[in-house]
């Protein structure tokens, strides 16, 4: 019988199979957790050995704009989903539109003092620039309803099928690095071995870079004119750097967000790939759009292993595209620096960011992160607000609106009140998740 990906649903696997969620535990509806400003909370922390196989979330993260015409101490009156979506004539909020960018998913294994994935929520799924875009691949897919594609903080499931294994422990957590709390749905799925494993582990890594510009040197010069393409570059100097570390494994692809100040093809520089420390790429392309498995541009499509997210025909000026080394990863055993050309011979000054993934032994890398500030994404296409004077108004008419300045203080106190009860629940619940997975393996162990 010849082996493909599914050959494993036909042979028995010696593990028991788990869940770490949000799940309500009093089994009421409110499926979601309440992550709180500016701290760190743990999903779920798992003694090995054992894998995560996929993981789904969605999230939302609102402020007020004013009050709403329920009371928020009363909990269970309402749906739970007037909590997630804003309801016309029931509450008045508003989605953080840069919350993406502001938040973290962090990955730990085996005990190590260094994460292993450190990347903003929603570049690690495929959100650039904080925009939702339906596509489908291999290792990921995001779904949106169609008021929330291409809108900035727009609310979408996704989901993660890449493989974690681990030999001693797994620890999942999401840094809040915003002022305002996130609520947050997921499922996080694994499995447990009864024995260790028998052959070296190779570790899922993801780290986050964004150069906003690049440094291009002829930003305003259109690709492919003879001054462009004279210029050579065989060294890779000044290309945006994807990835840069030391160890052995395999890089298995990247999602990348563009978003073109100069409304000119960013396509035309090449990937360049320095395997085990050569000074020339033994990895060299034709163009970007060649690297992502398109050619004359990047189309609107979404395939397995490569494709657009959001594409120019959705907004202009912006493109989310991913490529994943599935069935051809690239192999290294000291050092792997993947680095791509921002226009030919680095030309062109644009707000380039990426997630790159790959395995490699541990320990892992130390990864770093910029600061809240230079993650936020590049605003484009947001039309301005008009400014309107206040008529003359009547004393019955100045009442009203002192009444609503008084009632929207107090919706204010009583939903910081609502707030931290759904803080506290998920503070007790995250040690549910903790104890369930110490269940398991003790169960896995006998």
């Amino acid at each position: 019988m010849s082996a493909n990906f599914m050959s494993q649903l036909i042979h028995p696997v010696n593990a028991v199979s788990g869940r770490s969620s949000s799940t309500d535990r009093t089994g009421g509806n409110k499926d979601y957790w309440m992550l709180p400003p500016n701290e760190t909370t743990v999903l779920t922390e798992i003694e090995g050995p054992g894998c995560i196989n996929h993981i789904w979330m969605t999230s939302f993260c609102k402020h007020v704009v004013g009050p709403s015409v329920m009371n928020p101490d009363l909990e269970y009156m309402i749906a739970p989903t007037v909590d997630v979506m804003p309801v016309i004539g029931v509450n008045w909020e508003a989605n953080d539109e840069d919350y993406y960018r502001k938040v973290l998913i962090k990955m730990t294994w085996d005990g190590q003092d260094r994460p292993s994935v450190l990347v903003p929520l929603g570049d690690f799924f495929g959100v650039g620039n904080s925009m939702p875009g339906n596509y489908s691949s291999m290792p990921f897919t995001i779904s949106a309803n169609p008021e929330a594609l291409h809108r900035y903080g727009g609310p979408c499931a996704m989901n993660c099928y890449f493989q974690m294994p681990f030999a001693k422990k797994a620890k999942i957590e999401i840094v809040n690095e915003n002022d305002w709390p996130l609520g947050l749905f997921f499922h996080i799925d694994y499995e447990l071995y009864r024995e260790p494993f028998k052959q070296e582990l190779l570790y899922f890594h993801a780290t986050w870079n964004r150069n906003n510009p690049c440094n291009g040197w002829a930003p305003d010069l259109p690709a492919n004119c003879p001054e462009v393409n004279e210029m050579v570059n065989l060294t890779g100097e000044d290309n945006y750097v994807l990835l840069d570390i030391k160890g052995k494994g395999h890089y298995v692809g990247c999602n990348m967000s563009i978003i073109q100040y100069q409304g000119i093809c960013w396509c035309e520089g090449d990937e360049m790939i320095f395997v085990d420390g050569e000074e020339l790429p033994s990895i060299n392309g034709t163009g970007i759009e060649d690297y992502f498995n398109h050619a004359w541009g990047i189309q609107k499509d979404s395939h397995l292993y490569a494709g657009s997210i959001v594409n120019p025909q959705d907004v202009e000026n912006v493109q989310v595209a991913y490529r994943f080394h599935i069935v051809d990863p690239i192999r290294f055993d000291e050092s792997l620096r993947v680095t791509m050309e921002h226009g030919h011979a680095n030309h062109l000054a644009d707000d380039w960011s990426s997630t790159a993934y790959w395995y490699q032994t541990l320990p892992s890398p130390v990864l770093e992160i910029l600061p809240v500030e230079l993650r936020l994404p590049t605003k484009v296409n947001i039309p301005g607000k008009i400014e309107t004077k206040p008529a003359e108004i009547t004393a019955e008419q100045e009442k009203a609106n002192e009444d609503y300045i008084n009632r929207r203080a107090e919706y204010l106190e009583a939903k910081k009140r609502n707030l931290n009860k759904n803080i506290e629940r998920t503070k007790l619940y995250a040690g549910e998740n903790i104890n369930y997975a110490r269940r398991l393996r003790e169960k896995a162990s006998k």
